[in-house]
C-alpha cells in the first residue's frame, strides 16, 4: 500500500496499487465523507480509463451516484465539487509523474483537500484491516456531467488583452489541452498541444530541466516575451522568461501580487511555503502584502489559505492558489494572470526578466536532494551544527526546519513522496551560498552515508 502519501494515493500503477485498492477507494469515499454524491474525473493516462471504471465501481456498489464530467484538468474537478455543491470528488491523475504512474486526488465540500490526516489514512486503515466491501440494495447510477462551459466562463473573466506580446507554450500532451486554445486563441506558439497520456515528449514534470528545454528552444525561435509550460493536470504552471531562463516558481508568487495586490488592490495576507525565497515577502510587503509561510502541498496550503483568508498563495513546486477560487490551485487560471501582467509591463516598455530582476535579491541553491536512511538524525543535525555556530532571527518546525540567520537561510524538510531528504538554502552573496551548502554536504555525506 505505498501509494498513499501525505497528500493523495499515487504510485506505478499495477505495482504501488492496482483496481483493487482504486476499487476499495471508491467503495469507502461515500461512507467516509458521509454523501450519496461523488463527482468523478480523469486525466488522459493510458491506465486512467481502468481506474475510473474500478472507482466508478466501488462508488456505485456502496449506493452512491457518481457524477462523471470524463476527461478533465485537477482543478476544473475542484470546481465542479465547489461550484456545485458536491461533498466529494475523485481526480484519477498521477499530476506531473512519469507515464507509468497513476492515483486519485480526493477532495471534500467546497474542494477542500483530503490528504492522509484528513481521510486517506482511514481508507488506507479501512482496506489494510480488510473491511467488507457488500454490495449495497440500491446500486448507484453513473450521471455524464459537463462542466466545460462553467469552468470556462469562469477562467474568461480574468483573460486580458495579450495581442501585444509573444507567447511560447508547452501544454506537455497533457489536460491543459482542454482549455488552452480556447483562452488564448491561435497566438501563442504551441508545442505538444495533442493529449497523449504516454507523454511521448517529455514527462509532465516542468520542475526537471531536461523537460522545458523544448519550451526553452521554442521561446528562443519565436521571439517570445514568455514561455509558459503546464504539467499533465494542469494544477501547476512555470514560467521561462524572454532569455528562455526557467524563473524559479516561489518569484512567481511575487509577480501575482502585482496584480491582487497592485491593480485590484486587495491588501491583505498571502501565503509562501517553507522553501520560499525571502525576496517575495520583501517584494510584495510595499504592495500591501504580508506573508505567511506554511507547509508544503496542497492539503496543507489550500487549507491554510482558507484558514486565513489569504488573498492568494503558492509553491515553489508551481502550485498556485487563489481565494477567488475556492482557495484551491489552477495551472491556468495562474497562467492567465501572470500573462496579464507580462502584457502590462510590456506596455510599459520593460520585460519579464527586468521584473524578475527586481524580485531577485537573492543566490539560491534550488532544492538538492540527499538520500538517508536517517531522515530526522540528518535534519536534526544540520540544524544543530548552524545554530550553534550563529544566532538564528527566525525558526519554524512544521515542515522540517527552516532556521533564517542575517544573511542567509535554509529548510531541509524530509519529502512526503519520494525517499529524500530535501535542502535549499539562500544566502545574500555566491561565496556564503557555496559554503553553506558544502558544509550541509560534507555533514551528511561523511556521517549519514548521503547519496
Amino acid at each position: 500500500m505505498g501509494a498513499f502519501h501525505a497528500y493523495d494515493i499515487r504510485g506505478i500503477y499495477n505495482v504501488d496499487f492496482d483496481k483493487e485498492t482504486a476499487y476499495k477507494v471508491g467503495y469507502f469515499i461515500p461512507e467516509l465523507l458521509s454523501t450519496d454524491k461523488v463527482v468523478v474525473g480523469r486525466d488522459c493516462r493510458v491506465s486512467s480509463d481502468e481506474v475510473h471504471d474500478a472507482v466508478v465501481a466501488g462508488i456505485t456498489d456502496a449506493g452512491a451516484d457518481v457524477y462523471d464530467i470524463g476527461l478533465s484538468t485537477t482543478p476544473m474537478v475542484y470546481f465542479a465539487t465547489a461550484n456545485y455543491g458536491f461533498k466529494a470528488s475523485v481526480q484519477i491523475t498521477a499530476s506531473h509523474n512519469p507515464a507509468e504512474y497513476n492515483g486519485m486526488k480526493v477532495s471534500t465540500e467546497n474542494a477542500r483537500a483530503v490528504g492522509y490526516d484528513a481521510g486517506l489514512g482511514t481508507i488506507k486503515g479501512w482496506i489494510d484491516e480488510g473491511k467488507p466491501t457488500p454490495a449495497a440494495e440500491r446500486k448507484g447510477e453513473v450521471h455524464s456531467m459537463d462542466v466545460h462551459k462553467d469552468y470556462l466562463d469562469f477562467l474568461l473573466k480574468y483573460r486580458g488583452d495579450y495581442s501585444g506580446i509573444r507567447i511560447a507554450m508547452d501544454l506537455s500532451n497533457g489536460m491543459a489541452n482542454l482549455y488552452a486554445k480556447e483562452i488564448f486563441g491561435d497566438s501563442p506558439a504551441y508545442i505538444f498541444d495533442e493529449i497523449d497520456g504516454r507523454f511521448p515528449n517529455h514527462e509532465p514534470n516542468p520542475l526537471i530541466a531536461k523537460n522545458i528545454v523544448a519550451l526553452q528552444e521554442l521561446v528562443r525561435k519565436t521571439g517570445a516575451d514568455v514561455g509558459v509550460i503546464y504539467d499533465g493536470d494542469a494544477d501547476r504552471v512555470m514560467f521561462v522568461d524572454e532569455n528562455a531562463r526557467f524563473i524559479s516558481p516561489d518569484l512567481m508568487i511575487a509577480v501575482l501580487g502585482t496584480y491582487f495586490l497592485k491593480e485590484r488592490g486587495e491588501k491583505g495576507l498571502v501565503l509562501q511555503d517553507i522553501r520560499s525565497s525571502k525576496a517575495v515577502g520583501e517584494y510584495l510587503a510595499p504592495l500591501g502584502g504580508e506573508m505567511r509561510t506554511w507547509k508544503v502541498g496542497r492539503a496543507f496550503a489550500a487549507e491554510k489559505l482558507r484558514e486565513i483568508d489569504g488573498v492568494f498563495g503558492g509553491e515553489l513546486a508551481g502550485h498556485y492558489y487563489f481565494r477567488d477560487f475556492f482557495y484551491s490551485d489552477s495551472g491556468l487560471l495562474a497562467s492567465m494572470i501572470i500573462l496579464n501582467a507580462v502584457a502590462s509591463l510590456k506596455k510599459e516598455g520593460r520585460t519579464l526578466s527586468q521584473l524578475i530582476g527586481e524580485i531577485e535579491k537573492y543566490q539560491n541553491s534550488g532544492e538538492i536532494n540527499f538520500r538517508i536512511e536517517d531522515k530526522a538524525g540528518a535534519m536534526d543535525a544540520v540544524r544543530d551544527m548552524f545554530m550553534a555556530q550563529e544566532k538564528h532571527t527566525a525558526y519554524m518546525d512544521f515542515d522540517g526546519y527552516r532556521v533564517e540567520f542575517p544573511q542567509w537561510w535554509f529548510n531541509i524538510r524530509p519529502s512526503n513522496t519520494e525517499p529524500y531528504l530535501r535542502f535549499i538554502c539562500e544566502a545574500t552573496s555566491k561565496e556564503l551560498l557555496d559554503e553553506k551548502v558544502g558544509a550541509v554536504r560534507k555533514l551528511l555525506t561523511e556521517k549519514f552515508g548521503a547519496k
